[in-house]
């Protein structure tokens, strides 16, 4: 590890973050509103917001660290942990709710053994609620990896987490 001076703190590879995010502002640099957009295309690339890129985008657009955080945590789509190689959501909208939908996040949690919000520890799964997926008459609903399943009971989860192969079991 080396110590960037400019950004107070040690970071592997600082060369690489520091071109990594000059991309990133190069593409949006000229365009009014454009932090949002940035964070977009870093997100899409990284699948979440490293710290140390928050860090550098501060550095190279001369705003506050805290404005960037204000932005990322404001909004549901940005991440500040690496997701898990699988995305699951299980909903938690009206229809599926009624119908058993916190049983059934109930036992995707106890299955994953982290809560929704959370990655496990290998990052194979993450785990999220969502008010509504728009398949309530296939209530309760979870969609994972894209894929929707519906009309679930606990005994279903099995097949459904069931991933390339790799049961999501603890």
């Amino acid at each position: 590890m080396s110590m960037a001076a400019d950004l107070e703190y040690p970071v592997a590879g600082v060369e690489e973050l520091r071109s990594k995010v000059r991309q990133h502002v190069d593409k949006w640099k000229d365009r009014e509103g454009n932090l949002i957009m940035i964070l977009h295309s870093i997100q899409n690339a990284e699948g979440y917001i490293p710290r140390g890129m928050a860090m550098e985008l501060a550095r190279v657009m001369e705003i506050s660290l805290a404005r960037i955080y204000e932005v990322i945590t404001f909004y549901n789509y940005f991440r500040l942990v690496p997701p898990g190689k699988h995305n699951v959501m299980v909903c938690t909208g009206t229809a599926c709710y009624l119908k058993g939908g916190a049983n059934i996040l109930g036992e995707v949690e106890t299955r994953l053994g982290i809560k929704a919000g959370e990655t496990t520890e290998d990052r194979e799964f993450h785990l999220e609620t969502v008010r509504c997926i728009g398949c309530c008459g296939m209530s309760p609903a979870m969609v994972v990896d894209s894929k929707t399943h519906g009309r679930l009971r606990t005994n279903d989860l099995d097949a459904a987490l069931d991933v390339a192969g790799k049961e999501a079991r603890r």
